[in-house]
């Protein structure tokens, strides 16, 4: 099978950094699915795993951890899909990636493609969406029905999560959200997406946020840059309230929370599925809440630009792109 993958971490800019191969097509055991991947889309992740992390014994590491495609062959321990069902999913990062024809898969972190949408359109939505839910409903507990005038900020709305989290406290809670984006095309993204109120993160966040006499924010989800943005969260989060992440800065001290007696919750969509936890299934039961809500109407994708074929030369310009810190919505590619 057709795949792209690479034996040595290192910059986008090496001709090894990804390669376009062969591999065998791997076998669909216990509660695997076979997937024949039709789309894929790239994160961040992507970027830091190429760069950081090299395979061991010299071996070929695929990546990309967001797919729709077509099951192939199922295990034997599978009981919620069967053979043609078209599935979404994130995949997990302990395994080879979404990035060849065919990919295994848990059916435990898998769910059903919104019936609405085409692959490409589906494939921008899994990771992020997974990442999103769990920061707030699992980590944060945003409730749904929050007393009158509570408010969220989000930093770096116009990304691939603040592009879905937007959509969901939009769609499930009755939050004043509050975004940040930095250009006028970013800015005009998140009020389509839903936000109340768009900050400029390029500028000091509190001062913003008292010009425009809101409440102080009772919960703040921080999904770039965060050492930039910290002692300007600390300024403003409410006091009690809570404080989530999904990005690695190098420190975070968080001595200055406790003051105002701040949760702090960093967020990792992989770890249900590197541990094995007991709850794992939740990553399926969430999807297909979300592929429930898409076909609704109440969500929508978050894709922004589409290409194919899935190859090495198409996925190194997006890693660049991915790592210019400038992408809105998610970037997909398709077919082999």
């Amino acid at each position: 099978m057709k795949a792209v993958a690479y034996q040595k971490a290192g910059p986008i800019t090496s001709p090894e950094a990804l390669v376009d191969i062969e591999l065998d097509a791997p076998i669909a055991e216990g509660h695997d699915l076979l997937v024949r991947v039709q789309a894929v889309s790239i994160n961040p992740v992507d970027t830091k795993i190429r760069k950081n992390v090299s395979p061991e014994n010299n071996q070929w590491k695929t990546l990309g951890w967001d797919a729709v495609g077509i099951v192939e062959a199922i295990g034997d321990k599978v009981s919620q899909f069967k053979i043609g069902d078209i599935v979404w999913y994130a995949g997990a990062l302990n395994r080879q990636g979404s990035n060849s024809e065919l990919q295994l898969v848990d059916e435990r972190i898998v769910g059903h493609k919104p019936k609405t949408l085409e692959a490409t359109e589906a494939a921008a939505l899994p990771l992020t969406a997974i990442t999103a839910w769990e920061m707030l409903f699992d980590r944060l507990q945003v409730p749904k029905k929050a007393p009158e005038n509570t408010t969220i900020l989000v930093i770096g709305g116009a990304g691939g999560v603040g592009s879905i989290t937007i959509q969901l406290l939009k769609q499930l809670t009755n939050l004043t959200i509050i975004a940040t984006a930095s250009r006028a095309e970013t800015q005009d993204w998140v009020k389509q997406l839903g936000a109340d109120y768009v900050l400029d993160h390029r500028q000091p966040l509190a001062a913003q946020i008292k010009q425009l006499g809101l409440t102080a924010p009772l919960y703040v989800f921080s999904t770039t840059q965060t050492n930039q943005h910290l002692a300007d969260i600390v300024d403003l989060i409410a006091p009690q309230g809570r404080f989530g992440l999904i990005d690695d800065p190098e420190q975070l001290d968080i001595k200055p929370f406790k003051t105002k007696s701040v949760s702090v919750h960093w967020e990792f969509m992989f770890t249900r599925s590197i541990f094995q936890t007991e709850d794992m299934a939740k990553q399926s039961e969430l999807l297909n809440e979300v592929s429930k809500l898409v076909d609704e109407g109440k969500i929508k994708t978050t894709v922004t630009e589409v290409i194919s074929p899935i190859n090495a030369e198409n996925l190194k310009r997006f890693h660049q792109q991915i790592e210019s810190g400038t992408t809105k919505g998610k970037i997909v590619l398709q077919g082999f």
